[in-house]
């Protein structure tokens, strides 16, 4: 069979989708977040209140794309969706921004955390952070090439070790006795200080949309997928509030407030120094396991980019003997390297990548929940396994969830921000060209 010809394969099992799902949610953001809620809040009760917030807010998410997915199965997700609602155009620029802005600036977000921690395991130099999160995006982009059982095995180990760290360090900070915890002034819980937290929230249980890309390539579809959605949620929320209690417990309000490495400065109080090193190594398998996860479910719409657009037609070609969409994977990798060398540039590699992405992806997020109203009404007739419940509030509720992070996004982020909604508008004059050609 000729590689044009070649489709996806519904070889993943519900195991796999929930390994793909939380290992993408359960990275970065949970060791680098907690801090920053802290402090916007002041109060552990009211921090932990943002965290099982998340959880719901997700899961109304959660609800919508449970419909969409199971309705409109297919490789592109998000994409397919908005093709059927609103038409090429905006599913191009969403193909568009998904490869140059969301999946890549995202991969390139995580590649950098894995870097920072790896270097306090073992320095590579001035840009030993660089280097790392370079070696990890060729290495996984590499392995994921080879073939879909090396990256899904690969996936369930890296998810397995993510969960299974957070409960040590959440054992460890919940069981371990202390000295005083550590002080500092915070001010009383205001309605601000709540919106700031949830920023940070939303941030970190990012990522669980992704499971809709892989769709057409899971088992039973129309069963698994609201539940891999549904479980991936729930062990991610358990694990945030357990690891929260667990730093609040620790280091109090006010210790986390202060810390720049909250989880490492827990287990320096609990073990000492090695400690630290673990959590260290810890931070860098969750990066690698987030990014070896994002690459996965990436490159998958760049794949149906391909198939529909003529002018990217070389990203549409499935490699039947690997079951991969092998173009779409190299591009997608050599975006990703090039995003890593703007970080490198501006020395806050990290930061610029939240700012390059977090505009443009809140926009189409709330595309695709607007989708699912379209849709219903235009086709009526499609069997639907999964039906979001209270109709239209859930939807409605997930629509005003995404205009306030959007608008958040643009307030809190800054010039990175510019860029990404820049390369976004890059993407109209090769729309009138792929317009022209289909003409």
């Amino acid at each position: 069979m000729s590689d044009k010809v070649a489709a996806p394969k519904p070889a993943l099992t519900f195991v796999d989708a929930v390994a793909i799902t939380v290992g993408i949610v359960i990275g970065a953001g949970i060791f680098e977040t907690p801090s920053l809620v802290a402090a916007s809040v002041g109060s552990g009760r009211v921090a932990l209140l943002a965290w099982f917030l998340g959880g719901g807010m997700s899961l109304i998410g959660a609800l919508c794309y449970a419909e969409l997915a199971t309705a409109y199965p297919h490789t592109g997700g998000s994409y397919h969706y908005l093709q059927r609602a609103f038409g090429k155009d905006v599913s191009f620029l969403f193909a568009w921004a998904r490869m140059m802005v969301i999946q890549t600036g995202s991969i390139a977000l995580l590649a950098f955390v894995f870097g920072d921690y790896a270097s306090q395991l073992f320095r590579l130099g001035d840009y030993s952070p660089s280097l790392y999160a370079a070696f990890a995006v060729a290495t996984l982009t590499g392995l994921n090439i080879i073939g879909i059982q090396q990256g899904k095995w690969t996936q369930v180990l890296f998810t397995a070790a993510e969960v299974l760290g957070l409960l040590i360090v959440a054992v460890i900070g919940l069981t371990s006795t202390w000295n005083s915890p550590l002080t500092v002034t915070v001010e009383p819980t205001t309605q601000a200080g709540l919106g700031s937290a949830m920023i940070f929230v939303l941030l970190s249980f990012g990522g669980w949309n992704e499971a809709a890309y892989i769709s057409a390539e899971l088992r039973n579809v129309r069963r698994n997928m609201a539940r891999s959605l549904f479980w991936s949620i729930g062990i991610i929320t358990v694990s945030y509030l357990l690891i929260n209690w667990a730093y609040i417990q620790g280091l109090g309000i006010s210790g986390m407030a202060e810390s720049k490495a909250v989880a490492a400065d827990l287990m320096r109080r609990a073990v000492g120094e090695p400690g630290a090193v673990f959590i260290s190594l810890l931070i860098a398998i969750c990066s690698f396991g987030s990014i070896n996860a994002t690459i996965f479910t990436g490159a998958r719409t760049n794949y149906a980019l391909g198939q529909d657009f003529s002018l990217f037609a070389f990203l549409g070609r499935w490699r039947d003997r690997t079951n991969t969409p092998t173009n779409a994977l190299l591009v997608q990798g050599a975006i990703t390297l090039s995003l890593i060398l703007l970080g490198t540039l501006t020395r806050d590699g990290f930061k610029t990548m939240v700012d390059y992405t977090a505009p443009v992806f809140w926009l189409f997020f709330l595309l695709s929940g607007l989708s699912l109203f379209v849709l219903r009404m235009r086709e009526p007739e499609v069997p639907r396994p999964f039906r979001v419940p209270f109709y239209p509030l859930t939807p409605l509720l997930f629509c005003a969830i995404c205009i306030y992070m959007l608008q958040s996004s643009t307030a809190y982020t800054g010039v990175g921000a510019l860029v990404g909604v820049a390369v976004l508008l890059l993407g109209m004059p090769l729309l009138l060209v792929s317009r022209r050609i289909r003409s």
